[in-house]
C-alpha cells in the first residue's frame, strides 16, 4: 500500500489541518489515469492552500493506492476511514470499487465523493455517497442519439467492460440505441486490461456494423482496441464513452484516436472555469488534463467550501454538499439532487489531430 500527503503535512485537524483522504490508481493497468487524478487534487489543493486554506487550517491531502482492484480499493478505503482525522473521502472513478466500497461509507458514515457512472450506486439509498460525474444514464442517451440521429448509424456493435461500469452502460446503451432506431448487431463483453482485441474485432467486421459503440473502463483499453482497430482497416464509424475523449487514451492511442466521436463530462475549454484549469493544469505538469483529474479538482473545491460555511462534521458536510445548487465547476454546473447527483449532462466531442474537439453540450 502506497500512501502520500500533499499540502503542508503541519498537524492534524485540530492543530491547523484538516485532512481529506483519497483512493487513486497509483500502480496497475490504469496507473496513468491515476496521476492525472492524484495532480487533479493536488492542484486544488495548492490553490485553496495558497489563499489561506479554510478559515485558516490548511488541507492535507492523504491518498492510498487502489491499484484498480475492488479488493485493494476496500483496503485502502478502510484504512483511510480508520483515520479519526480525515473529515470526507474522495473515492473511485471506477465504478465496479465504488460499488465494493459502499458498504464500508455505509458503515464508517463519511461524507464520500464518487466518479464512478453506473447510475445504481447513487440509488441504493447510502446517503453518504456524492456523484461529482453525470450518470450513465445520461452519456448512452447522448451516444445513441448523436450515433443515430448524427451520424447515420443503422446497424451499431457494442464493446463493452464486463465490469459494474461496463455492463451497467451496455444495458443503457442497447436500449437507447433501439429506442433511436438503430440495430445492435453485435454484443460482445471483454475483461478490463485485455491486450488482444483481434478476435472481438473480427466478429465486429463480420456483423456488418456500420458504427463500433464502445463503454471501455480502462483509457487504456479503449487506446490498445484502436490501435487494433487500425491495423486490421476495420472501416466503422466508432463513438465511445468517456474513456476515449481522455488525454491518456489520446496519449497512447496517437492517431489511432482521430476521426472517432465520443462523450464526455470534462472539455478543456468548455467554460471559463475549465479553461482556467486547463491552463493551471499545463503550466504545472506540462500535460493535457482530463475528467480524471476535473472531478476531483471540482470535489475538492465544492467540499473547501462546504467545510467553510459549515463546519467538518461529517453531518454537516453530507447536508452543505446536498444543498450546493449553481456551483460552476470545470465540468459544469452543479445542482446535488436527493440522491446525491450533481451533473446531468455531458459533452459530444470529436477527436481530430489528436486533441478533443467539442461539438454540442446535451443536457
Amino acid at each position: 500500500m502506497i500512501a502520500l500527503s500533499c499540502g503542508l503535512g503541519v498537524a492534524h485537524a485540530a492543530s491547523g489541518t484538516i485532512e481529506i483522504g483519497m483512493i487513486a490508481d497509483m500502480t496497475g493497468p490504469a496507473a496513468l489515469s491515476g496521476q492525472h487524478k492524484v495532480d487533479g487534487a493536488k492542484l486544488a489543493v495548492d490553490e485553496i492552500n495558497a489563499h489561506g486554506g479554510i478559515n485558516g487550517k490548511k488541507i492535507k491531502l492523504i491518498v492510498e493506492d487502489d491499484r484498480g482492484q475492488n479488493q485493494a480499493g476496500v483496503s485502502a478505503y478502510q484504512k483511510l476511514a480508520a483515520n479519526q482525522n480525515i473529515v470526507a473521502i474522495i473515492g473511485s472513478i471506477r465504478s465496479t470499487i465504488v460499488q465494493a466500497t459502499l458498504p464500508y461509507v455505509a458503515r464508517y458514515k463519511i461524507p464520500t465523493m464518487i466518479g464512478g457512472t453506473d447510475p445504481k450506486l447513487t440509488h441504493v439509498g447510502n446517503q453518504w455517497v456524492f456523484r461529482f460525474r453525470p450518470n450513465d444514464t445520461y452519456a448512452s442517451a447522448t451516444m445513441a442519439q448523436y450515433a443515430v440521429k448524427t451520424m447515420g448509424s443503422k446497424k451499431v456493435a457494442i464493446l463493452y467492460d464486463t465490469d459494474a461500469f461496463g455492463s451497467a452502460g451496455n444495458q443503457l446503451l442497447k436500449a437507447a440505441l433501439v429506442k433511436d432506431g438503430a440495430k445492435v448487431v453485435s454484443d460482445q463483453g471483454y475483461t478490463t486490461a485485455t491486450r488482444d482485441y483481434t478476435s472481438f474485432l473480427e466478429k465486429i467486421k463480420n456483423s456488418g456494423a456500420d458504427t463500433l459503440a464502445t463503454y471501455m473502463t480502462n483509457s487504456e483499453d479503449e487506446a490498445q482496441m484502436l490501435k487494433q482497430l487500425r491495423q486490421l482497416d476495420l472501416k466503422v464509424k466508432i463513438i465511445g464513452s468517456t474513456s476515449i475523449a481522455t488525454a491518456v487514451c489520446i496519449q497512447l492511442a496517437g492517431s489511432a484516436v482521430d476521426g472517432t466521436y465520443g462523450v464526455s463530462d470534462f472539455v478543456a475549454d468548455g467554460n471559463d472555469a475549465a479553461k482556467a484549469f486547463t491552463k493551471l493544469y499545463v503550466a504545472k505538469y506540462h500535460s493535457q488534463p482530463d475528467v480524471f483529474g476535473g472531478w476531483v479538482y471540482d470535489a475538492m473545491n465544492v467540499l473547501s467550501r462546504v467545510i467553510a460555511k459549515d463546519g467538518t462534521a461529517p453531518a454537516a458536510i453530507q447536508k452543505g454538499i446536498r444543498a450546493v445548487k449553481g456551483y460552476h465547476g470545470v465540468e459544469g454546473t452543479y445542482n446535488f439532487d436527493a440522491n446525491g447527483d450533481g451533473l446531468h449532462g455531458y459533452w459530444v466531442v470529436k477527436m481530430q489531430h489528436q486533441k478533443v474537439i467539442p461539438i454540442k453540450y446535451v443536457g
